[in-house]
């Protein structure tokens, strides 16, 4: 009689039956230490429950979480109300969450808090005490394992931003017995050797993969560390000591390397964007100066001695022509009043009035003749007419008003 063949779906089927029909498994309560925990991007969230070695699959579904009063992190000591059942596409059971209460904090969790504390109280997150991180490097160091996909990725990354940057790796022992000794002979390694910057960290893990970076001695190899250093332990949402001493915190490997070394490409540009901005500046302020020097040499042509000379002598031309016109109109306005006063002159000139029949009678001395009482028998008179002179002789004189009728009387 031939046996029966199940399929893998039949008997993932069957097996899930058990658990559902399980009335314990139905609803159980579960207490254990956090580990391994994940917000996925669709609101669930994955974590492990863990109790000395024993290990429990666990998530919670999104629509459940509204009940959740907490942040769920590495170590916390919880109580989980669910159901335990199989996830049939990978055949492995799983307690699915429905209630998520505190239960104390676990044993590393506690150590992890203390050790913080302490840390804090010393002085050894400080800010001041933090390095900046150089811009531009030359060599990088970094202090991982030489296997996984950290290094791969840092390796990756900065090759692709920079292949000028030198690469140093110190392969470290970055998970249990002994890994804190290496990534600290590594850190120190690192800084003998004079790289200008330094990564130190792992790929993510549960809170017992990362614990090397929990130590004081790579907290403190760290803090004296005389070269910038990034942590980039685990994923984004790891919290370890090493990321509070750090000079700089990187949630990822592969943010680290964005961090630590500078994009050629993009820097390249940015040199021929400055080189282009420099000439045109250069080429704005020379065309300031050539025409600043323009209106110099403007200026100092104005002042030199040939031009003010011809300046000058346009100026004296110009003022001459006025000067000479001012001269030609008052001579004209003057031969004018000459002119008037001639004219009255002229009425009043005795030369004027003897061309009219008159005659102008001076005694011989040249003293005028004025009246018949200035002169008396005898006295030779010269007689002035318009053309010429006539010299008499005075016979007589009469004072009365008579006057001759006629041109023809004669003297009496």
């Amino acid at each position: 009689m031939g046996r029966s063949i199940y399929s893998v779906k039949q008997v993932n089927d069957y097996i899930k039956n058990m658990f559902t029909q399980d009335y314990l498994l139905g609803s159980v309560s579960v207490r254990g230490e956090v580990s391994n925990c994940k917000y996925h991007s669709s609101g669930h969230i994955y974590f492990t429950l863990k109790e000395k070695g024993s290990l429990l699959q666990a998530v919670m579904f999104a629509g459940n979480r509204k009940g959740l009063p907490f942040l769920m992190r590495e170590g916390q000591q919880v109580v989980v109300k669910g159901s335990v059942n199989i996830y049939e596409r990978d055949g492995k059971y799983q307690l699915y969450a429905k209630e998520i209460t505190l239960d104390g904090v676990g044993s590393l969790y506690e150590q992890f808090e203390a050790l913080k504390q302490e840390l804090s109280d010393r002085g050894l997150f400080a800010k001041e005490y933090k390095q900046p991180i150089p811009r531009y490097i030359k060599s990088l160091g970094i202090v991982t394992a030489d296997t996984g996909a950290a290094v791969r990725d840092i390796i990756s990354i900065a090759g692709r931003r920079n292949p000028y940057v030198d690469l140093y790796l110190y392969p470290a022992k970055v998970q249990g017995e002994g890994a804190a000794d290496t990534i600290v002979a590594g850190i120190e390694a690192l800084e003998q050797l004079g790289v200008d910057c330094m990564i130190v960290g792992r790929g993510g893990g549960s809170i017992e993969d990362l614990w090397a970076f929990n130590e004081e001695k790579v907290a403190q190899a760290i803090f004296d560390c005389s070269i910038p250093v990034i942590s980039a332990v685990g994923h984004e949402t790891d919290f370890t000591i090493a990321d509070f001493v750090a000079d700089l915190r990187a949630p990822t490997p592969s943010a680290a390397a964005e961090l630590a070394v500078y994009e050629y490409d993009v820097f390249l540009a940015g040199l021929l964007e400055g080189k282009r901005r420099l000439q045109d500046g250069m080429e704005r302020r020379m065309e300031r100066y050539r025409q600043e020097l323009e209106k110099r040499a403007l200026r100092i042509q104005k002042f030199k001695p040939e031009q003010q000379t011809a300046e000058k002598r346009l100026v004296l031309d110009s003022m001459s022509d006025r000067f000479l016109a001012a001269m030609a109109k008052i001579l004209k306005d003057k031969n004018h009043q000459l002119q008037l006063l001639a004219e009255r002159l002229k009425g009043c000139s005795p030369l004027h009035k003897i061309t009219g029949g008159y005659a102008f009678v001076t005694k011989e001395d040249g003293s005028r003749l004025k009246s018949v009482t200035g002169a008396s028998e005898g006295d030779k008179l010269i007689l002035r007419l318009s053309d010429g002179k006539v010299w008499a002789r005075v016979t007589g004189t009469s004072a009365n008003e008579e006057r001759w009728e006629n041109e023809g009387e004669k003297e009496p």
